[in-house]
C-alpha cells in the first residue's frame, strides 16, 4: 500500500455484509442457459443483449464463445440464439422464426408473469399503465405484448399527465426490478387518478428485488458508507443505491473492488455491503478483500431472510448437460 491517498485511509474497519445479496434464481437461470449451450453445442452461441445486466458475467460469457448482439437480425440464419433474463417483446420471437433460428427462451419466469398479465389485461380491454424505466430491456420486452394499449409511466407526476380511453378501464403493472417504496408511490397515484384501476394478483417487483432492498434498508443506518456490487446498467443495483442515499447514507454502486476510491473511505469506520441481482458474489469477495488490505476488517453479516427459489431451465435445456 504505497499510495498516500490510501495510506491516509488506512485502518480498523466493520464491513455489515447484507443477505441476501448477489445473484437470484432468475439470473442463476439464464446464465446456466448459455453454459450449457456452449458445452453442449459450443461456440458461437448468439444472445440478443445481455443475458443479465453485468459487465463481468458478459466479458466471462463472451470469452468462452457466447456472441451478444441488439437484435436477431445480426444473427446468422440457422444459428442458436439465447433471448435475455429481461424478456424480449413477441416481435424478436417472429423476427427468429422468420429466420429459422433456434431460439432459447431465459426470460426469467417473473417478467414472464408480467407479459402474461399485460396480454390478459389489454384481451379484456383496458389501458395498460406500465410503471417502469424507458429504455430498460424488460420495459421494451413487456411494452412490446400490446404497445398500442400500453402506457408507459414512471412517477406520479406522469399519472397526472396521462389521457386513457376510459378511465374505468385501466389496469397496472411494474418492471420487476423496481424500489418498492417508490412503486407504492406510483401506485397511490394511480388509485387517486383511477379509482376502479386494477393491478396484479401479486405484486410485481420480484422477490430478489424485494428481499435486497429490506436486507439493505436493515443496515444502512449502522454504517457511515454503503457500497453495492453492480453495474451501471443494472436496475435493481441502482435502486440499491438509490434507497441507501434516501436512507440517509452515502452510497456508491461499484462494478468491482477496482472501482473503490480513498476519499469514500475517509472517516469511516462501518462499511455496508450489497450486490445487486445480477452481481457474482465473486465480486463482493473482491471488495472484502480489498478493504481488508487498509488494516483489520470485522465482517458482520446481516440476514434478513433465506432465498429457495430456483426456476427450471427453458425446456429445450432440460435434457442437456
Amino acid at each position: 500500500m504505497t499510495d498516500p491517498a490510501w495510506r491516509s485511509v488506512a485502518g480498523p474497519r466493520t464491513v455489515v455484509l447484507a443477505s441476501p445479496r448477489s445473484f437470484c434464481a432468475g439470473v442463476e437461470r439464464a446464465i446456466e442457459t448459455v453454459e450449457r449451450l456452449l458445452r453442449a453445442q459450443g461456440p458461437p452461441i448468439y444472445v440478443r443483449r445481455q443475458i443479465v445486466h453485468n459487465t463481468h458475467v458478459v466479458a466471462d460469457l463472451k470469452a468462452r464463445g457466447a456472441v451478444f448482439v441488439d437484435e436477431v437480425d445480426e444473427v446468422p440464419r440457422g444459428a442458436t440464439v439465447v433471448f435475455s433474463a429481461h424478456g424480449v417483446p413477441p416481435a424478436a420471437h417472429d423476427s427468429a422464426a422468420a429466420r429459422g433460428l433456434h431460439t432459447v427462451d431465459a426470460t426469467c419466469p417473473l417478467v414472464a408473469k408480467v407479459h402474461a398479465e399485460a396480454r390478459r389485461y389489454t384481451r379484456r380491454g383496458d389501458t395498460v399503465v406500465l410503471i417502469g424505466h424507458e429504455g430498460h430491456d424488460e420495459v421494451e420486452g413487456t411494452l412490446g405484448e400490446a404497445p398500442d394499449n400500453t402506457v408507459l409511466v414512471e412517477t406520479p407526476e406522469d399519472v397526472t399527465a396521462l389521457d386513457v380511453p376510459d378511465p374505468r378501464r385501466v389496469s397496472y403493472l411494474a418492471q420487476t426490478t423496481l424500489a418498492v417504496d417508490e412503486t407504492a408511490e406510483v401506485v397511490e397515484a394511480l388509485l387517486a387518478r383511477f379509482p376502479e384501476a386494477r393491478g396484479p394478483g401479486s405484486d410485481d417487483i420480484c422477490y430478489a428485488t424485494t428481499n435486497r432492498q429490506e436486507a439493505l434498508r436493515a443496515i444502512a443506518g449502522r454504517t457511515d458508507l454503503v457500497l453495492v456490487v453492480g453495474s451501471a446498467n443494472s436496475s435493481n443495483s441502482r435502486r440499491l443505491a438509490e434507497l441507501s442515499r434516501r436512507i440517509g447514507t452515502p452510497a456508491r454502486l461499484i462494478d468491482d473492488a477496482d472501482e473503490l476510491r480513498p476519499q469514500w473511505l475517509a472517516d469511516t469506520s462501518h462499511i455496508g455491503v450489497t450486490a445487486g441481482a445480477s452481481a457474482p458474489p465473486v465480486l463482493v469477495d473482491g471488495v472484502l478483500d480489498a478493504l481488508g488490505r487498509l488494516g483489520p476488517l470485522t465482517v458482520d453479516e446481516h440476514v434478513t431472510t433465506s432465498e429457495t427459489v430456483q426456476f427450471s431451465l427453458p425446456l429445450p435445456m432440460r435434457s442437456s448437460r
